[in-house]
């Protein structure tokens, strides 16, 4: 997976390297109208996109966060329609401007497809995010055969989504998997068996906080 090693995420080296250079240039011409915002929003840069070294939980049977973020909602059963056409659960965090938005590997496992859907922008933390906004969903396929799916949503002031994992790739609990830019949403799918183990109001942090169990 990409971004390993990177203080910041690969995708945001523009933001941050950018914006700084723009401070730097205009920093001897006094010229503060562009060199104090530019330094301010170097600044933010660095913050959102920080990349930080995780050691991901390693009980068996668990999946973990695939966001830092809050869990806004806990679905014991929903019929997924979309992309999986069966019963699950399902657990929705929010990421805020503030959060760390690296996305990690809920459950070791193989990626059976990833689906790209165009949509609207609204508020990320908003009941309608999970069906009408522009979204990446990634299903995956652990070593048992049993199917979950995480899906990155775009929210209101973000406006694209990074998935590094690609059909066919195996990828291993709290690996790096992608992010959202500023901003944003992520709806995670287990199965029935699955005994969740957040509430909405907890805070997640990826790869470590444990989201559900399997019986």
């Amino acid at each position: 997976m990409q971004n390993q090693g990177y203080i910041f995420a690969k995708e945001g080296h523009f933001w941050v390297y950018g914006s700084w250079m723009v401070f730097m240039v205009t920093l001897p011409f006094q010229r503060w109208w562009l060199s104090a915002p530019a330094l301010i929003f170097s600044a933010f840069s660095m913050w959102f996109f920080r990349n930080p070294e995780r050691e991901p939980a390693k009980e068996e049977g668990i999946y973990v966060s695939p966001a830092d973020g809050k869990v806004l909602k806990v679905e014991d059963r929903i019929e997924e329609s979309r992309y999986l056409h069966q019963p699950m659960k399902r657990v929705s965090i929010f990421m805020s401007p503030f959060n760390v938005h690296i996305n990690r590997v809920p459950r070791s496992g193989t990626i059976v497809e990833t689906i790209y859907h165009h949509g609207k922008f609204f508020s990320a933390n908003r009941d309608k995010a999970s069906l009408d906004n522009e979204q990446n969903a990634v299903i995956v396929k652990d070593e048992k055969g049993r199917v979950y799916m995480f899906v990155q949503i775009a929210g209101f002031i973000a406006r694209r989504i990074v998935c590094y994992g690609r059909a066919g790739k195996e990828i291993l609990i709290g690996q790096r998997v992608g992010l959202i830019k500023f901003g944003s949403r992520l709806d995670l799918y287990l199965p029935l068996e699955a005994e969740i183990s957040v509430k909405p109001g907890e805070h997640t942090k990826a790869g470590q906080t444990i989201i559900g169990r399997l019986r």
